[in-house]
């Protein structure tokens, strides 16, 4: 039975594309049969695909091309059809638990969470930054949804 998780920023461009193509990499190599997707609690990219610097990041450090995803917000369904919703800041926790009908079902948490020794931190919003923010991000969400995915997988097991 496959695990779904959603990916969670502001406008569903930058962060929450990375983490999810990230995601679905880390699953893939260890065998993780994982559903995987990403949202914004904005609606302001909606359609739109990721912000170019996240693209040419993704397919440079990662060899992962995120060209085809399309931005969507989060969605009061998206609390029953996700086991997990991962956000990458503070913002976006509020945003998304004011979200959160009371019969949701979703575990909520930040993405550097996951990451030993980077609990309760945020993934900086690279948006407004030069491609080294946006390289940063691209470190800082592959560590986190490795060891995201290795719980998982142990979780499985």
């Amino acid at each position: 039975m496959a695990i779904s998780v959603l990916m969670v920023c502001l406008g569903n461009i930058c962060r929450s594309p990375l983490a999810e193509a990230a995601l679905r990499y880390h699953a893939e190599r260890i065998g993780l049969d994982v559903i995987v997707d990403s949202a914004g609690t904005g609606d302001w990219h909606v359609g739109h695909p990721p912000d170019r610097r996240a693209q040419e990041v993704a397919k440079r450090l990662g060899r992962i091309d995120i060209s085809r995803l399309r931005a969507r917000q989060v969605l009061h369904d998206d609390f029953h059809r996700f086991d997990h919703i991962v956000v990458m800041d503070r913002s976006n926790l509020q945003n998304v638990k004011a979200l959160a009908p009371q019969t949701g079902t979703a575990r909520l948490s930040m993405l550097l969470d996951h990451l030993p020794g980077r609990e309760g931190d945020a993934v900086a919003d690279p948006y407004y930054g030069d491609i080294a923010d946006f390289e940063a991000c691209w470190r800082e969400v592959e560590a986190a949804t490795h060891a995201l995915a290795t719980r998982l997988a142990q979780d499985m097991e």
